[in-house]
């Protein structure tokens, strides 16, 4: 969908609040052109609602090779109830919520038919876009299909489905009142009562509730199911188990493909000629051949060093500006102003913690014992920096709550000019940080974080992860690039585990991160350092890169399971890989 006014910017006022706004998107000023039909015209795309259809315009976003198709309600055609339907991302009225997901996933559909794509696998990426298989379903039965039954396995064949969090509120889900109301239209043309197809979304038909649950809708109508790292596959299996009463015993029903990360987009310019000088300048080559990045370990320590350096000191200086900015807008002084230049010393270990606000991720875990913080950030030998950016959704208090509080103790006596929250976090200030920063944290509630692909930006620029063995961590950890966090136990409470984890945090921080990190040879270099920084960049690039994950999803999603694409298919796909 093409948002009109996105998600929200974020500004924190001069209490730590955290302030939404929602500045309206002027597209014919950003890289989009609308999409045309067959007759030179604009495409639009009729979508079914209840009592009406809604128009929605197609427009395109060329990503390099690639067409991104958006879909856009407000327009003229439509009535003026209708056109925001494209208004703001995570919307919180959950009509609005469903309506959004109809018009994404049947409207869809609709714009790549209109356009004569013919996808061979259709992958549905979470369950938003998962009610794209009702007009599949359509499409099967006015085609000639005899029965739903037939209609739904010959959608099944040619989709795939991709879950990506365990935590409930990412598993999308609507009261059945509501759902039964929007299904109802869809019941009548696939012959079908609007309670039958509510079935296929039922997430557990045996405890009695009714609700629209996407996930177990996603599930129901496509071959194959994958969560996005291999300990994910493991846990939304056990959730999900229960939807695949034929899967053998023994063996997963859900399996993990791992994420990964643009190399191109997220590396830094120094970084990216240490790529070119030691791999050669098409570098990217290599991503699928792991053993070229081990020539990374025979960079001089030096090089490596002053390449991080460099990209460190582009964080400070964007750093104070930002930071700047932000405390004008709170009233400081000139002199506290000035004082800003002062901030951020790049010769100090820091640590840069960037993401969802969401309460799981604890962002508050390293301010659990304050005394031995500001120990640590004051330390005259070996000092600590600590750089925060992240948005709370505009309905989670909680998530608020987190930023007010590190943002409070951010402006401490003893912790100020050492914690600092960058504001208004967004794909600009999430590169700056995994450039820039020494070690990235990351202390999710195990086993609740899904992937957690910041991590793999900031290896793939050298920065060392520091982070429970969640999500891509078990895969990616080797005893040499990075630190974990506690143990990879499940605990009775969420105190127990905090508890155990602030342990091995401090410990780690206090005993053997700093002490590495400030131990220099005679030019200045951490030589020991670098050397885990190598090592992060030859185990981390390759084996995360979205190169990897997109052969992942075409040999172990796309060419595998019931209804295989012809050998010819096969082959053009694995020639093109």
């Amino acid at each position: 969908l093409l948002y009109r006014h996105g998600y929200f910017r974020q500004t924190i006022d001069a209490t730590g609040l955290q302030q939404h706004s929602y500045p309206e998107s002027d597209f014919k000023r950003l890289p989009l052109r609308p999409a045309a039909n067959h007759m030179g015209r604009e495409l639009r795309v009729r979508v079914p609602l209840p009592g009406r259809e809604v128009e929605a315009k197609v427009w395109v976003a060329q990503v390099g090779r690639v067409p991104v198709l958006l879909l856009d309600t407000d327009i003229r055609e439509n009535d003026p109830a209708d056109r925001p339907i494209t208004d703001i991302l995570y919307v919180r009225g959950r009509e609005m919520r469903l309506v959004q997901e109809l018009i994404l996933g049947i409207g869809g559909v609709k714009a790549l038919r209109a356009l004569g794509l013919a996808p061979t696998v259709w992958h549905l990426n979470e369950g938003h876009c998962a009610l794209l298989q009702l007009e599949r379903l359509r499409e099967f039965m006015a085609g000639g299909v005899r029965s739903f039954a037939e209609a739904l396995a010959e959608v099944r064949k040619t989709s795939v489905f991709t879950t990506h969090t365990p935590v409930p509120a990412g598993n999308e889900q609507f009261d059945a009142d509501l759902a039964l109301r929007y299904l109802e239209p869809w019941g009548e043309v696939l012959h079908k009562t609007a309670d039958q197809l509510l079935d296929l979304g039922v997430a557990h038909p045996k405890q009695g509730y009714r609700n629209l649950n996407l996930t177990a809708f996603g599930i129901r109508t496509t071959r194959r199911t994958n969560g996005v790292s291999q300990l994910n596959g493991e846990v939304v299996d056990e959730m999900w188990r229960h939807l695949f009463p034929d899967a053998p015993d023994g063996e997963p029903a859900i399996r993990g493909i791992t994420n990964g990360v643009h190399s191109s987009t997220w590396v830094g310019h120094e970084i990216r000629d240490l790529f070119r000088r030691h791999l050669g300048e098409n570098w990217q080559r290599f991503l699928l051949e792991p053993e070229m990045w081990k020539k990374l370990y025979d960079a001089p320590n030096h090089e490596v060093w002053e390449a991080h350096q460099v990209q460190k000191e582009r964080l400070g200086r964007f750093t104070r500006s930002r930071l700047r900015e932000q405390f004008a807008r709170h009233g400081d002084s000139p002199d506290e102003l000035r004082a800003v230049a002062h901030l951020f010393d790049p010769n100090v270990l820091t640590i840069g913690f960037a993401r969802r606000f969401a309460t799981y991720k604890r962002a508050n875990l390293i301010f659990s014992d304050l005394d031995r913080l500001r120990a640590l950030v004051a330390d005259s030998e070996r000092p600590l920096q600590i750089l925060f950016a992240g948005k709370a959704h505009p309905a989670d208090i909680p998530g608020q709550q987190l930023i007010q509080r590190i943002f409070e103790l951010s402006r401490t006596e003893k912790l100020l000019g050492r914690v600092f929250f960058l504001e208004d976090y967004d794909m600009r200030i999430g590169a700056m940080l995994v450039q820039g920063v020494d070690v990235w944290l990351n202390n999710p509630r195990r086993p609740l974080e899904a992937s957690g692909t910041s991590g793999q930006k900031a290896g793939l620029n050298g920065a060392l992860n520091f982070s429970v063995l969640d999500g891509w961590w078990p895969e990616g950890y080797d005893g040499d690039n990075g630190w974990v966090i506690g143990l990879p136990n499940e605990y009775e409470s969420e105190e127990e585990q905090d508890r155990a984890d602030v342990t091995t945090f401090y410990d780690l921080l206090e005993h053997e991160i700093a002490p590495l990190y400030y131990d220099r040879d005679h030019r200045g270099v951490p030589t020991g350092w670098v050397e885990r920084m190598k090592d992060a960049l030859v185990t981390i690039s390759p084996a995360f890169s979205s190169d990897r994950m997109v052969r992942d999803y075409v040999e172990e999603a796309y060419l595998v399971g019931e209804g295989e694409l012809r050998s010819d298919e096969t082959s053009q796909v694995r020639s093109f890989l």
